[in-house]
């Protein structure tokens, strides 16, 4: 549909994106309920880049109506047979929609870039372990001065070591231009950072 005409259809065909959805829930269920019945999977993925620079494609209304829904379907089936982990895959701002994705249980987000406002600190000072990260370092500072990257690891790595459910990383692959000797700076000062952070046997 492209994303325009997806934002249009939230009001003027509302019925056709419920039936989108309905379809492939049922279809992403008929596919769990026989795969679960084999092993036990860890994680559901879902990558739905729905977000731009200032905010998300949806606001809080229409992922409730449309998303929460569907997502709540996938997840008590997976979730009920041993999943651990459902991550949503979005790049910008997500934080208008974050406590409607966490009610359909969503539990993980990447890449949270902070280009686009997604400060993971801020956000887990606010919903602490519901929501687990992946990423969440400026992948632009690292074209900055070292003292630019060390200010970033230092507000970044301590909280979230100490408060876990993270996975820390570049919110997206390195850019162009950016220096290999600051790059080698960056992954040393972050094991430093860790190191140190992290408790002792």
């Amino acid at each position: 549909m492209g994303e325009a005409a997806l934002c249009e259809a939230c009001y003027l065909n509302p019925e056709l994106l419920q039936d989108i959805l309905e379809t492939i829930g049922d279809t992403v269920c008929r596919i769990l309920d026989r795969v679960m019945s084999e092993i036990v999977v860890d994680q559901i993925f879902v990558h739905e880049d729905m977000a731009g620079h200032d905010g998300p494609l949806f606001g809080p209304r229409q992922v409730e109506e449309f998303i929460v829904p569907y997502y709540r379907r996938v997840w008590s089936l997976a979730g009920g047979r041993g999943c651990r982990l459902f991550s949503q895959d979005s790049d910008g701002n997500l934080n208008a929609i974050i406590s409607p994705m966490l009610d359909a249980g969503i539990n993980l987000m990447y890449p949270n870039e902070p280009a686009a406002g997604m400060d993971i600190v801020k956000i887990r000072e606010r919903y602490g372990t519901r929501l687990a990260f992946m990423g969440g370092i400026d992948k632009h500072v690292l074209r900055q001065e070292k003292s630019d990257i060390l200010r970033e690891l230092e507000y970044k790595i301590p909280p979230m070591i100490r408060s876990g459910a993270c996975v820390l990383g570049l919110d997206h692959r390195i850019t162009n231009g950016t220096p290999i000797d600051n790059y080698r700076f960056y992954i040393q000062k972050a094991w430093e950072i860790i190191e140190a952070e992290s408790p002792r046997a």
